[in-house]
């Protein structure tokens, strides 16, 4: 007896990974592939759009022997965001993507955030008091200073995928909502805002439309289907920023949940009934993924990208990873809490949460020559888990209580990491079956797009399972209070040091 299939859809920074699952959740097949991120000194990371959907079609090419095609009754994706697209108006890229760490449009954050025009603050409000360097307001600043803009269009990851896909062009409201200004309640996107920071008319050369997570998009082409071994027809269904929509793929939907997602970067989200105005966090943003729910979100720059860093530069010429974090494993647990003195700061690429500053880099503290390899890496899992207890500290400001962390993505492998970050925070940390949270998500929205669930909160709890919890060590959160003490004073020191060498020594 054949069944319903829906596949989920995730674009990461490093790779595309794609799943199939029932709607009742069983995942039946995965696959990956990846494409590759141009960094340069001057703070550009870029990729090519057009490997993305190239990455699709190689993770699609074995499906067929899994499911029938035609058992695929609806799609979603979840991209990075923003990474940016310039294009012409038939779509077509006219540029390499700027990848959402991309640091480029620096002063154009600068600018944005020193107004003190009402419609610039007001409109800020929703977003932490702030833009950042990451996002569609200010990389689209950037691409109007630099660019002549007439006939072409500027869109994100998300969007250029569904338009590979379907044909249609539209903008999902989580992206909108969190990375473009949009405010629902308040009329969507305020063209006095985008005026007075210099974006006059730039809505224009957006997606014309902004639709919720879990809307039809629009049907598979038939070129699309013959490109990738699909079904022509296949209903696509809005996703959204890979992150959130993890949100719904770990089951972290309600509040008191704070949502984890381990990868290049982590991503902090919660929910709450009420919009919090706190401006060392980014939000409250109005129903990006959950009609009536505020959605409140911290974050930490560098994170899977500082191990990725570490294995390259002492594990290069080694090809089995398995084995490399074996051999990790084994010796960091003969390590004490604190590296043996050794303190590394975790903004390598600038800091989200709470001090939103692109200025901030990494800094290794306490190095002597007894320090070996080990204790590095260990002092990196160490400084990414205080950063992340920094993200919770800042919730709390608020009267947030944070009672359990739900975590996806890569970092879930890694359970000395889990446990060293459950004993900082000194919070359970649930992990769920699927840890590919971004496609598990996107599938749910497919089967909740389907009709299968009332609502996408019902259709994650139906859908999602736990498989593992790791509980604080109290004797060793004792050792971290401390700790974390260093953390924060170090970061407060160094900063100023860091911002006037990226600066190239000079001051504001």
């Amino acid at each position: 007896m054949s069944r319903d299939y829906v596949l989920g859809i995730d674009l990461g920074t490093q790779s595309l990974k794609i799943g199939i699952y029932t709607t009742d959740g069983k995942q039946v097949y995965s696959a990956s592939a990846s494409y590759p991120t141009y960094n340069g000194s001057d703070g550009y990371s870029e990729q090519d759009a057009n490997d993305w959907w190239l990455a699709l079609q190689s993770a699609m090419q074995t499906i067929s022997k899994v499911v029938d095609k035609k058992s695929i009754k609806g799609i979603a994706l979840c991209a990075t965001s923003s990474t940016v697209l310039l294009t012409d108006e038939s779509l077509e890229p006219v540029s390499l993507a700027q990848c959402w760490m991309d640091q480029r449009s620096t002063a154009e954050e600068d600018e944005i955030n020193s107004m003190e025009h009402a419609h610039v603050r007001d409109r800020l409000r929703y977003s932490g008091e702030k833009t950042s360097v990451e996002w569609m307001l200010t990389k689209s600043l950037w691409l109007k200073k630099n660019n002549d803009l007439s006939g072409k269009r500027i869109v994100e990851q998300l969007d250029w995928m569904n338009f590979k896909l379907t044909d249609v062009l539209v903008a999902s409201q989580c992206n909108a909502t969190c990375k473009w200004g949009y405010v629902e309640r308040v009329g969507g996107f305020s063209e006095e805002f985008l005026r007075e920071i210099g974006l006059e008319g730039i809505t224009e050369h957006w997606p014309s439309k902004v639709i919720r997570v879990g809307d039809l998009v629009g049907m598979v082409t038939q070129e699309a289907a013959n490109f990738l071994s699909l079904e022509a027809g296949t209903p696509v269904f809005q996703g959204g920023i890979d992150a959130h929509i993890g949100m719904i793929g770990a089951g972290a939907l309600e509040p008191g949940n704070l949502n984890l997602t381990t990868g290049t970067s982590f991503v902090h989200l919660m929910h709450h009934e009420k919009p919090i105005f706190n401006d060392s966090l980014w939000g409250p943003y109005d129903s990006p993924l959950i009609q009536d729910n505020w959605l409140l979100e911290g974050g930490q720059l560098s994170c899977g990208s500082i191990i990725s860093w570490f294995l390259k530069e002492f594990y290069e010429h080694q090809s089995n990873k398995l084995e490399v974090y074996k051999e990790l494993e084994k010796e960091i647990i003969k390590i004490d809490p604190g590296s043996d003195g050794l303190f590394m700061l975790d903004s390598w690429k600038g800091n989200r949460t709470p001090y939103k500053t692109p200025y901030a880099t990494g800094a290794f503290i306490g190095l002597t020559l007894s320090h070996t390899k080990y204790h590095i890496y260990r002092a990196i899992l160490e400084a990414i888990a205080f950063g992340t207890r920094n993200v919770i500290c800042t919730f709390n400001e608020s009267a947030i209580p944070v009672n359990r962390i739900i975590v996806g993505g890569g970092g879930t492998q890694n359970e000395s990491w889990m446990q060293i970050i459950s004993d900082v925070t000194g919070i359970p940390i649930s992990i769920p079956k699927d840890t590919e949270t971004g496609s598990k998500g996107a599938a749910i929205i497919a089967s909740f797009g389907l009709g299968k669930y009332s609502s996408l909160v019902e259709a994650s709890k139906s859908m999602v399972e736990m498989k593992k919890t790791y509980t604080p060590n109290h004797l060793m959160k004792e050792k971290y209070d401390l700790l974390f003490e260093g953390y924060l004073e170090l970061n407060q020191i160094l900063f100023p040091v860091m911002e006037k060498l990226k600066r190239g020594g000079r001051t504001q």
